[in-house]
C-alpha cells in the first residue's frame, strides 16, 4: 500500500487530535479496578469475581500500607496506583433524582440533566408504595412486575445513576438518600426531604426507595450481592433540628425517651436495614441523650449491626467527626474523636478529620489498626458489590445502561405522574374545581403570585439540572393559551414589597383567578428552620386583596415543604379552592394545570399535621412526642397531639366521593393463648395483662396474623386514584402514652366512576396491635381496639 506523505504541521495536528480523542475517551470512561489489561493486578484474589466478596475485601485490605489504609477513611478516597485502584467519591446525592449537590456527580459530558421528581414530602402524599419504588427502580426489574397500570416500566433514579456513572460523569455509586427522619416539628427546614411525620409511612418509603435504587424487586430479597446503586438511609438518629433560636444541629443534644425512640424515631431505620437491606447508613450530627450519634457504639454496632443485622458501610455526616471535639467537647482530643467513632462502628468520614488524625491516634496507642481494617472491609465490600472491582463495568451486569436512558419519555412521564398523585386538594367550596375547559366556554385566567413562574422553586433542595421545567404559569397557559394574564404580586417569596394595585387590576380582568404563593428555599432549607407558620411577608395581604376583587372565588395554590397556617383561607368564602403542591418537580406546573382543569382527579393526602400558628410557642428542642396536659404540652404529630388543627394528617379531598365497608374473618375476637406456648402473662399497674413482643416467637406472630378487607367504592363521576388509610386505636388508653390513633396500613387503588374494589390488609398482632411502654419495649396488651377507615369502624378484642 502507498503511504501518504505528511508535512510536519499536519503530522503535529493529527497527533494533537489523536491525543485529545484518547483524553476524551479516558474522561468518559467510568473509574474501576481490576482492569483485565493490567497483568499485575488481574490475578490477585481481590480481583477474582468467583471468590466471595468478604474474602476479596479481606485480601485487598491485607495488601495496604498503613498510610494507604488511612487515606481510604474519608469520602474523597484517593487512588492506590500500585494496585490499580482508582480514586472514589462516597458522597453523591439522589434525594428525588440524580443530583450534582455533592462532589460525586457532575453533568459535564453526554448527560446534561436528570429526571427531577417531586420533593419527597409531596411524593409521600400519594401514599403509594409502588410509585415510590418505581421512582427508584431499575429497568431490569420491570420484568418481575405484574402487568398492571401501577407497575408499568419505569427505570429511574437507580438506572439514571448507573447511566451517569457509565458515561464517566460520576466518581462513585454511593448515594446518600433517603432522608427518613421523622418530620416532628413543622418548622424544620429539612422536613421537605422526608416522607412526613408517621413512622409507618416513613419506613415503607425507605423500603420502597432503597429496593428500587439498589435494583431489588418490589417484594425484596431478590438482589443477591450485586448493587445497581447504593442507598444510604440518613440521619441516624433523632435528627430533626437544623438551626433554631441560636441552637444548631452541631451542638444540639436531643433528650429522647426510650418510649419515643422505640415507636417513633427508630422504626424507619429498622425497616431500612431489616426489610430494605440498605447498603449504607449515615450517622447524624446531633447527640442523643448526651452521646454523639457517630460515637455511639450501642446505636451503630449493638443496634444496627447486632440487633438489625446491618451489612454495609456507615458514614458520618459531613464534618460530624470534627465537631465531637471542636464543638461538642465530648472528646478530649482530635485523636480521641477518631477513636470514639471507629470503635463505635463508623467506617468513613465525610471530611478530612480521619485522614488528619488517625495516624496520630495509632502512634499514641489509642487505636488498634484492626479497627481501621474493620472499616475498610465494609467500604471495599460495598464497592465490590457495585461491580467496581470486576473490570470494566460497561462490559458487566449494568454496562448497557447509557445516556439514552436518562430523561427518557417514560421517566419524564413518571415525574408527571408522581406530581399529579401527590398534590392535595384541601378545599373545594361549591365545587369550584375543576375549571371549565370546553372550547364552547371562553374563559380568561389571571395567574398571580411569587411562585407562579419560578422554575427553581419547583425543585426543592438536593436537585440536579432537570430534563425540563414546567412552571404553574406555563402549565395553565397550555390550557388557556390566549387569555392568560400574569403578575407576580410580590417582589419575591419573602414578599417584603407587594404591588396590590397591579395585582388587583389583573384579577379584575379575568373570569378566574389562580394565586400561586407559599415558601421556597429562602424560607425553609438545610441549616435554616422557620420561626413561624404563617405565609412570608405580605403574601396574606396580597391574597385577601385579590380574592376580594376577583369576579369569582379564587383558587389558592401553595408551594411549600412544611405546613403553613392557612386558617384565614380555609374559612374565607372568597377563596373557593386550596391546593397544596409541595415542591412538585420538573413537571409540577403541568400536573397542577391538569388537576385545576379536571384532566386529573386529585387523590393526595397530607403526610403531616398542619398546626395553627401559635404552635410555635413549643420549643423545637423539646423532643417529647407524647402530650402532657398537666404541663400544657400538647404533644406532636397526629399520633399524640391534643390540640386544634388546621388540617389533619391524611386529609385530602377528591372530585369524587368514596365509601367504605370493613370486614374480617376473625369476627371481632383475636385469641392469643400464649400460656400454652410457655409464656407467662405479665400485668401492668392498671391490671392489664400483656406480653413483651420480643419474647414472642416469630412463628406464633405469623400464625396469628389476620386479614381486614376494605371495600371501597368510587361514588363520583370521575376516575381517579384513591388512598385507603387503615388506622387502629384503643378503646381505653392503658399504656401511659398509647397513640391517639396509629396508621397500620395504606394502599392506593385506581377506580372508575361507580367501581368497587376490595383492599386487603394483612395484620400481625405483634406488629400492628402492640405499643411501646415507658422502658422502650414493644408490648402486646389484652383489650379492645378499633380498626377504622374514614368513619367506618371494625372492633376487635385481643384475648389472652
Amino acid at each position: 500500500m502507498r503511504l501518504l506523505s505528511l508535512n510536519p504541521t499536519n503530522y503535529v495536528t493529527i497527533l494533537i487530535a489523536t491525543f485529545l480523542l484518547l483524553l476524551h475517551a479516558e474522561s468518559t470512561r467510568p473509574p474501576f479496578a481490576c482492569d483485565s489489561s493490567n497483568p499485575s493486578t488481574k490475578s490477585l484474589p481481590f480481583c477474582k469475581t468467583d471468590l466471595p466478596i468478604s474474602r476479596r475485601a479481606q485480601d485487598l485490605v491485607s495488601r495496604l500500607t498503613l498510610d494507604e489504609k488511612i487515606s481510604q477513611l474519608v469520602n474523597s478516597a484517593p487512588p492506590i496506583p500500585r494496585l490499580g485502584i482508582p480514586a472514589y467519591e462516597w458522597w453523591s446525592e439522589a434525594l428525588h433524582g440524580v443530583a450534582n449537590a455533592g462532589p460525586g456527580v457532575r453533568f459535564d459530558g453526554p448527560v446534561k440533566s436528570a429526571t427531577s421528581f417531586p420533593q419527597v414530602i409531596l411524593t409521600a402524599a400519594s401514599f403509594d408504595a409502588r410509585l415510590w419504588y418505581r421512582i427508584g427502580q431499575s429497568k431490569n426489574e420491570v420484568r418481575d412486575l405484574t402487568k398492571n397500570a401501577c407497575q408499568i416500566g419505569a427505570h429511574v433514579i437507580g438506572t439514571e445513576a448507573r447511566a451517569v456513572y457509565n458515561a464517566g460523569e460520576a466518581k462513585g455509586m454511593t448515594f446518600w438518600a433517603p432522608n427518613i427522619n421523622i418530620f416532628r416539628d413543622p418548622r424544620w427546614g429539612r422536613g421537605q426531604e422526608t416522607p412526613g411525620e408517621d413512622p409507618v409511612v416513613t419506613g415503607k418509603y425507605a423500603v420502597a426507595y432503597v429496593r428500587g435504587l439498589q435494583g431489588d424487586s418490589f417484594q425484596g430479597r431478590k438482589l443477591g450481592s450485586h448493587l445497581l446503586a447504593s442507598a444510604c438511609c440518613k440521619h441516624f438518629t433523632a435528627y430533626d433540628l437544623d438551626n433554631w433560636n441560636g441552637i444548631n444541629r452541631f451542638v444540639f443534644d436531643a433528650h429522647v425517651t426510650q418510649q419515643d425512640l422505640a415507636d417513633t424515631y427508630q422504626p424507619p431505620f429498622q425497616s431500612c436495614i431489616e426489610k430494605a437491606r440498605a447498603s449504607g447508613i449515615m450517622c447524624a450530627y446531633n447527640r442523643v441523650n448526651g452521646v454523639p450519634n457517630c460515637a455511639d457504639f450501642n446505636l451503630l454496632s449493638k443496634t444496627a449491626r447486632g440487633q438489625w443485622d446491618f451489612h454495609g458501610y456507615i458514614t458520618s455526616d459531613c464534618d460530624a467527626v470534627s465537631i465531637i471535639f471542636d464543638d461538642q467537647g465530648f472528646a478530649k482530643s482530635p485523636e480521641d474523636a477518631v477513636v470514639d467513632v471507629l470503635k463505635a462502628g463508623m467506617d468513613v468520614n465525610c471530611g478530612s478529620y480521619l485522614q488528619n488524625h488517625t495516624k496520630s491516634a495509632i502512634q499514641k496507642r489509642k487505636l488498634p489498626v484492626s479497627q481501621i481494617d474493620r472499616a475498610l472491609h465494609n467500604l471495599f465490600a460495598v464497592r465490590m458489590r457495585l461491580g467496581l472491582f470486576d473490570g470494566d463495568p460497561t462490559k458487566r451486569r449494568y454496562g448497557n445502561i447509557g445516556p439514552n436512558q436518562v430523561c427518557s419519555k417514560e421517566h419524564q412521564a413518571l415525574a408527571l405522574e408522581a406530581a399529579r398523585n401527590g398534590i392535595v386538594l384541601l378545599k373545594n367550596s361549591a365545587k369550584l374545581l375543576p375549571l371549565p375547559k370546553s372550547s364552547k366556554v371562553a374563559i380568561s385566567l389571571a395567574v398571580i403570585g411569587p411562585n407562579a413562574d419560578s422554575p427553581k422553586t419547583l425543585l426543592g433542595n438536593y436537585f440536579g439540572p432537570p430534563c425540563k421545567s414546567v412552571t404553574p404559569l406555563q402549565g395553565l397557559r397550555s390550557y388557556v393559551k390566549k387569555n392568560t394574564l400574569y403578575h407576580p404580586g410580590c417582589n419575591a417569596v419573602n414578599c417584603t414589597s407587594v404591588d396590590i394595585e397591579k395585582a388587583v387590576g389583573v384579577a379584575k380582568r379575568a373570569n378566574y383567578v389562580v394565586l400561586v404563593v407559599g415558601l421556597d428555599q429562602t424560607q425553609e432549607r438545610e441549616d435554616h428552620d422557620r420561626d413561624h407558620l404563617a405565609l412570608p411577608g405580605r403574601q396574606e395581604e396580597l391574597i385577601a386583596a385579590v380574592a376580594k376583587a376577583a369576579k369569582k372565588p379564587v383558587v389558592l395554590v401553595l408551594l411549600s415543604g412544611g405546613p403553613v397556617d392557612l386558617s384565614f383561607a380555609k374559612y374565607d368564602r372568597r377563596i373557593g379552592s386550596i391546593l397544596w403542591a409541595g415542591y412538585p418537580g420538573e413537571a409540577g406546573g403541568l400536573a397542577l394545570a391538569e388537576i385545576i382543569f379536571g384532566d386529573h382527579n386529585p387523590g393526595g393526602r397530607l403526610p403531616v399535621t398542619w398546626y395553627p400558628r401559635d404552635y410555635v410557642k413549643i420549643p423545637m428542642t423539646d423532643m417529647r412526642m407524647r402530650a402532657e396536659p398537666s404541663s400544657g404540652y400538647p404533644g406532636r404529630t397526629y399520633r399524640f397531639y391534643k390540640g386544634p388543627k388546621v388540617f389533619e394528617f391524611g386529609y385530602g379531598l377528591s372530585y369524587s366521593a368514596h365509601s367504605y365497608k370493613l370486614s374480617s374473618a376473625v369476627q371481632n375476637k383475636l385469641y392469643l393463648n400464649l400460656t400454652s406456648s410457655g409464656h407467662t402473662d405479665a400485668e401492668s399497674s392498671d391490671s392489664v395483662r400483656y406480653h413483651i413482643v420480643s419474647e414472642i416467637s416469630e412463628e406464633f406472630c405469623k400464625t396469628k396474623s389476620f386479614s381486614i378487607s376494605v371495600e371501597v367504592e368510587n361514588q363520583g363521576e370521575m376516575e381517579g386514584k384513591h388512598s385507603v388509610l387503615l388506622f387502629v386505636k384503643r378503646d381505653k388508653h392503658t399504656n401511659g402514652g398509647d397513640p391517639i390513633k396509629q396508621l397500620v396500613g395504606f394502599e392506593s387503588v385506581k377506580l372508575n366512576p361507580g367501581e368497587t374494589a376490595q383492599v386487603e390488609f394483612r395484620l400481625s398482632p405483634c406488629e400492628h396491635l402492640s405499643s411501646a411502654n415507658e422502658d422502650g419495649l414493644m408490648v402486646l396488651e389484652e383489650g379492645s381496639r378499633l380498626l377504622f377507615v374514614g368513619d367506618e369502624e371494625y372492633p376487635i378484642d385481643v384475648v389472652f
